[in-house]
């Protein structure tokens, strides 16, 4: 048996509710004449009759304004408002009946509102009762679990209608900052204070905190999440307010505080003019655009309506799925109708492939390349120091020079906080390319402004250490931070996008870009924070009894405690508040060159050790510790490879590429 609706067709029940209220109409005639005691004595038959096809008629009008149509677990507002004009027009048929068919010598004026009183009374009471009992009956066979509501205003009162008239949370009490509502009554929920929620936890056995206040800046909810952290719930929010206007999700799918809302940072509103500069009505190009970084920028960049959107990756799965949901995206943003809606071209194809990069540019006509494409775990370079060095460094230089060779504008590289100071072959690699293209700038007629965009750790890429911890106080524990005091800047990926097009727009050629991310992030906090909210106690020397660990898995090979943004301390600021540019020395051409050589024999060589003595060399502040992790070190003498002539990467003649025909 279905015990959230009565086992009968939908006709038998529209049936069943049209004779109760025809019924409910008739008691109403009744009631009204006996109060007024009117003599109907003369009138009985007469009485009957017109009575009884006044609420025929009335019942029918019922079914025709759609009354039968609402199901009563769910009637609300809207379904009131039926029930009253409804009523309203029986009362008007009872009038007409009284005044005209049966004629009386003294009408009696009251009749007619007191039977529209009483109709009302009896046909919006029995749903209502019939509601209660229905949800009543629902409950005790399937008990939901209480949910104390953070916010009681418009979402928070939407929140609670969703949740009654649902099966799994059932809302007990509402807490509010605002001392004007505390004490008040909300959808029949009390509203208290902050300060009382320690007694509501324990006087309805709350597990759950469901904070709807989707208005609200980050720095606000880091406050209010911070008050709930020492409580032993598990804090869910209600979606973005812009979700809930544009209709992608609905006011009850709850889900997981968003890592963004723990660190308290709310973002500056893009520049319209910077946004736009270098990428509306131009062919851009996103090498790496399967990543995460790479995708991000993708659909930032496709709402600016360039002419042309060109997407180069490795990862076929990746850029077969990035390429539909932003065919979807244009398709979407194409309906407005007033523009041409963007070519969108995925490209198969590596980046050290110079005959492949400057056939893309040209033939394409690019003018504005955002360079994504690398490798960023530090752990994994680190064991394949050879690959590494090769996408990292070759990658962006074979890309800037065929940029240079195609008369690209702007050329935007994404670098790391980790190019400074380096302590890991990753960041070294970052710093060379970032010297790369501080040495192309300098070069005679460059038509290229280069520039480059270093920032820190984003929150939803490959690698992020919060999906690792979610996943990890999902399964029980424990939770792994390498060190108890090492920290990290921490930016959204959307943040991070935003910023990375608006900094290209500003750059004069050479610029080095840093991101303020903020305040660094100590990681062990961030992980005790994650496992308060989602209603766990750390286990630690000081809580044998707490519910998630935290193990210490020691620093990886290359990792360092603190990173930082700056080389040097010359820094000015930029017309926009989240962007500085930095002055940084780096190697001219004339010198940079020759190591390029070399790096690129050592390389071809698997000369592990010829690439860490160049990297040094090369990038100030180099100090790794060793390169015993990559397993070529390992595995066999390096005097046992064979030396093996260097691929000319750097000095590939330019292809002859066909150019793209206009349409």
């Amino acid at each position: 048996m279905n015990l959230y609706t009565i086992p009968l067709s939908r006709t038998v029940k529209q049936a069943l509710l049209m004779l109760v209220d025809g019924v409910m109409l008739a008691l109403a005639a009744w009631l009204a004449f006996n109060m007024l005691r009117i003599d109907a004595g003369a009138l009985a038959d007469r009485m009957v009759l017109f009575t009884g096809l006044a609420i025929l008629i009335s019942v029918l009008g019922f079914f025709r304004i759609g009354l039968y149509r609402a199901l009563l677990l769910y009637m609300g507002v809207q379904s009131g408002f039926i029930v009253l004009q409804g009523v309203t027009i029986a009362a008007g048929l009872f009038g007409a009946v009284y005044y005209l068919a049966l004629s009386p010598q003294e009408p009696n004026n009251a009749v007619v509102p007191i039977f529209w009183m009483l109709a009302l009374l009896f046909i919006g009471g029995s749903r209502f009762v019939a509601k209660l009992a229905l949800q009543s009956l629902i409950h005790n066979f399937r008990p939901k679990e209480p949910v104390i509501i953070y916010g009681a205003g418009s979402s928070g009162m939407q929140l609670v209608a969703a949740l009654q008239n649902g099966d799994q949370y059932l809302p007990v009490a509402f807490v509010d900052d605002s001392r004007h509502i505390v004490g008040s009554i909300v959808h029949g929920i009390r509203v208290y204070s902050p300060s009382a929620l320690t007694e509501l936890i324990n006087n309805f056995s709350v597990r759950q905190i469901l904070l709807a206040m989707p208005s609200a800046s980050h720095a606000e909810r880091k406050e209010i999440l911070n008050r709930l952290e020492h409580l032993p719930v598990h804090v869910k929010t209600v979606p973005e307010l812009f979700d809930m206007r544009s209709g992608k999700v609905h006011v009850d799918e709850v889900r997981d505080i968003d890592i963004e809302d723990l660190l308290g940072r709310d973002i500056v509103p893009p520049d319209p003019n910077l946004m736009g500069a270098c990428i509306t009505g131009k062919s851009v190009l996103v090498t790496g655009a399967a990543g995460s970084i790479g995708s991000e920028l993708c659909r930032q960049i496709i709402t600016l309506r360039p002419q042309r959107l060109v997407l180069l990756d490795s990862f076929e799965f990746g850029l077969y799925d990035i390429e539909l949901e932003l065919q979807a995206l244009r398709d979407s943003l194409s309906d407005t109708g007033d523009s041409i809606p963007t070519e969108i071209i995925a490209l198969l194809g590596n980046v050290c492939n110079r005959g492949l990069m400057e056939a893309v540019m040209t033939r394409f006509e690019v003018k504005t390349v955002y360079h994504v494409a690398a490798y960023k775990q530090v752990p994994m370079v680190e064991k394949n120091v050879v690959e590494g060095v090769h996408n990292n460094v070759f990658g962006t230089a074979v890309s800037a020079l065929a940029a240079q060779q195609c008369g690209v504008a702007h050329f935007v590289l994404i670098s790391t906080d980790k190019a400074v100071r380096p302590t890991n072959v990753m960041g070294a690699t970052k710093r060379f390319a970032e010297q790369v293209l501080q040495a192309l700038t300098m070069t005679k007629g460059s038509p290229t402004c280069f520039s480059m965009v270093r920032f820190g750790n984003v929150l939803g890429s490959s690698g992020s250490v919060v999906p690792l911890f979610r996943r990890q106080i999902s399964e029980g524990g424990p939770v792994t931070v390498t060190h108890p005091e090492v920290t990290r800047y921490f930016m959204t990926v959307e943040e991070a996008a935003q910023l990375v097009i608006q900094a290209g727009s500003m750059a004069s050629g050479g610029d080095v870009f840093v991101l303020d991310m903020h305040d660094p992030i100590k990681i062990v906090d961030l992980a005790r924070k994650m496992i308060h909210l989602m209603g766990y106690d750390v286990r630690d020397e000081n809580s044998y009894r707490g519910d998630i660990a935290i193990e210490y898995s020691g620093l990886r090979p290359g990792e360092k405690l603190f990173e930082e943004l700056l080389i040097g301390e010359s820094v000015t600021g930029t017309e926009h508040p989240k962007i500085m540019r930095a002055e940084e020395d780096y190697l001219p051409w004339e010198n940079l060159e020759p190591m390029l050589n070399e790096l690129q024999a050592a390389c071809s060589n698997m000369d592990l050790a010829g690439i860490r003595q160049i990297l040094m060399r090369a990038v100030d502040g180099f100090e790794p510790e060793t390169l015993a992790d990559d397993p070529l070190w390992l595995s066999q003498p390096l005097a046992a490879v064979p030396p093996a002539e260097a691929v000319p990467v750097l000095r590939t003649a330019s292809a002859k590429v066909t150019p793209l025909r206009k349409r």
